[in-house]
């Protein structure tokens, strides 16, 4: 299997990654399209936090952004959907005005602007000559189409609170997409639209096919080679493709999985139909990912089954491509020969750690209350784990709680997991009720119960890995960003299992983030807890801020200055009530950050300050 690196410079692996080569190695691809001209996809580097287009060609990769352009969207603050292919050219949204550029890899001419300033837009697909598009002016939504070679923009719909996914059938004839309003989210309730046009161009028909009530959600609609309407929807328990026959959907054989994971940013590709009728598709089997294609007699063919995630699907005529990543592998682009199915790595991220070094992810499933919740554990060596000589003893651990809430941790490498197990620290991927990948009732599991439900599966974790004496629980430690930050914080407010924490722009107030948050997640928290009228008392009995007197174990805070989700005052409000009670605490604000920390100096600053507060800690320093 033939492998093209991202970045084989790098000298000798070392004995221990250092926080900056930890960042240095979390170069990531994001999204992926495949065309005549080639394979292109973007690229993140974070020693720039730029986002450039890369293409590979007749055995050829080469970077084809034009200098200073970064191709990143902000639609829904999250963004997503920032290029496509049309033809030979690259048409792509630029991060820092948020225009649509059109170029030609290649030519020396400067990308042409297709849209004014002031807008933002998303979910970009080129169609007939056009670019169908969500376009975000302030706190309106819509889909719009914007030509290709003049810039002309033509509105296609408006009125809803939310657009997403707008695709065009190959001749024309039919434009769906999916919508969705306030309160809902688009992993909750959406509405799968389909609107049919003459033959010469007038609308004949519009109508809403599916998702009228609130217990079902719809992704990523698209139109196979007969022209026949196929979507995702979760009606099933899992989200699975199903197709349009008459005036009803209908399920095609699918795995037992969700097929995609929670919609946070747009343009995801998990699902990609073929001539011939063979589906190219990825799905989730208890968390793991898998990759396979199906042929129209429903035989499955799994492919390349030693990665763990698969993302971005895209197809030409000989071959599919798939972002892809493992336990031994960060990041990797692969293509699929569609006679044979033989894969080829056209690029991959390396790991900066021997492969026989690396340490693999051990499943976890485990039971909190009455439900079952998942994870996966990554200890350190028993030499590692072991100090000065002594015999190795249960490590010490560091619980991970991902954001969203609703969104989900892969069992795949990490170099930062890594820095911290060469350190000593297990660490514990809490996949808590309420996570993406395993299923609507999963999901469902967490509404009106965030605060509660998410913070029990945190210390039955400990518990569970405690009783197979796999980690030491007087020395757990629980730290997660954004939504991950007030599971954390609830955690040490309510709860006397671990010894200190971290909050990385993490939410201290639901009722001040409920009243001051972006319109995506204006109307979240009514799911997640209730109104912030009628359930006053509730918001309030799960605040960590007004309960920061429970709080006696030190915490460290991180904060973007620029964050638009989860604001600075979130992070200023909590910390200076620690102040007022004597809790140790240190707060390390980036200027030059929002949700999340893109640029190299600052990932690196907050990996290294984590683990020395872990270690005063543990030292008794603190």
């Amino acid at each position: 299997m033939s492998r093209n690196p991202a970045d084989s410079s790098h000298d000798a692996p070392r004995a221990r990654l250092t926080a900056d080569e930890a960042v240095a190695a979390g170069r990531d691809f994001v999204e992926l399209q495949a065309g005549p001209a080639g394979v292109f996809w973007t690229e993140y580097d974070p020693a720039d936090a730029m986002c450039r287009i890369w293409r590979a060609r007749d055995g050829v990769i080469e970077a084809v952004s034009p200098d200073g352009f970064s191709a990143r969207g902000r639609v829904y603050e999250y963004g997503g959907g920032a290029f496509c292919l049309a033809g030979e050219q690259v048409v792509f949204v630029n991060e820092r005005d948020q225009r649509i550029y059109r170029f030609a890899p290649g030519s020396l001419a400067a990308p042409e602007p297709l849209t004014a300033e002031g807008l933002r837009y998303g979910a970009l697909r080129h169609a007939r000559g056009r670019i169908l598009a969500v376009e975000e002016e302030g706190d309106t939504h819509r889909l719009v189409s914007i030509g290709l070679h003049d810039g002309s923009r033509e509105l296609l719909a408006e009125g809803a609170d939310f657009y997403a996914a707008p695709v065009l059938s190959a001749d024309g004839r039919q434009l769906a997409w999916i919508e969705w309003q306030h309160p809902h989210q688009p992993w909750t309730a959406t509405r799968l639209k389909l609107r049919r046009y003459a033959a010469e161009g007038g609308v004949l028909d519009e109508r809403t096919l599916a998702g009228e009530g609130d217990d079902e959600a719809l992704q990523q609609p698209g139109f196979d080679a007969e022209g026949r309407l196929v979507c995702l929807s979760d009606r099933a328990g899992f989200w699975q493709p199903w197709r349009l026959e008459g005036e009803r959907l209908v399920a095609l054989p699918a795995e037992a999985g969700d097929h995609a994971g929670a919609p946070w940013q747009l343009g995801a590709s998990s699902w990609l139909p073929l001539a011939g009728g063979e589906l190219f598709t990825t799905w989730f089997d208890e968390g793991w990912g898998r990759l396979g294609l199906r042929a129209a007699d429903g035989t499955l063919t799994r492919i390349a089954p030693e990665y763990s995630l698969f993302q971005q699907l895209a197809a030409d005529e000989t071959h599919c491509y798939c972002l892809a990543a493992s336990p031994e592998c960060p990041a990797a682009i692969l293509a699929i020969d569609r006679r044979d199915r033989r894969v080829e790595v056209l690029r991959e991220v390396a790991p900066l750690v021997p492969v026989e070094r690396i340490t693999q992810p051990l499943p976890l499933r485990f039971r909190s209350g009455d439900r079952d919740a998942h994870g996966y554990l990554y200890l350190p060596a028993a030499e590692q784990a072991a100090s000065d000589g002594a015999p190795a003893e249960p490590p010490p651990v560091v619980v991970f709680v991902h954001g969203g809430p609703t969104s989900v941790s892969h069992p795949v490498f990490s170099p930062r997991f890594e820095y911290w197990v060469q350190r000593g620290f297990a660490i514990a991927l809490l996949n808590y009720r309420g996570s993406s990948g395993y299923g609507r009732a999963f999901r469902q599991a967490l509404h009106l119960t965030w605060g509660v439900a998410d913070v029990d599966d945190a210390c039955a974790l400990v518990e569970h890995l405690a009783a197979q004496g796999l980690v030491d629980p007087r020395r757990a430690f629980i730290r997660g960003g954004s939504a991950g930050g007030y599971t954390a914080l609830c955690a040490l407010a309510f709860r006397d299992v671990f010894r200190g924490g971290a909050s990385l722009y993490g939410v201290s107030d639901p009722l001040q983030l409920d009243a001051h948050t972006h319109k995506f997640e204006a109307r979240y928290l009514r799911w997640l807890i209730g109104d912030p009228v009628a359930d006053r008392e509730r918001y309030l009995a799960r605040t960590p801020l007004v309960h920061a007197d429970q709080i006696r174990a030190p915490v460290v805070f991180f904060q973007g200055e620029l964050d638009a989700v989860v604001t600075p005052d979130q992070t200023r409000s909590m910390a200076e009530a620690l102040d007022a009670n004597g809790v140790p605490n240190e707060v390390h604000y980036y200027a030059d950050e929002r949700h999340g920390f893109r640029r190299a100096v600052n990932q690196a600053h907050s990996l290294e300050a984590e683990h020395a507060f872990y270690r005063r800690i543990l030292d008794g320093g603190i």
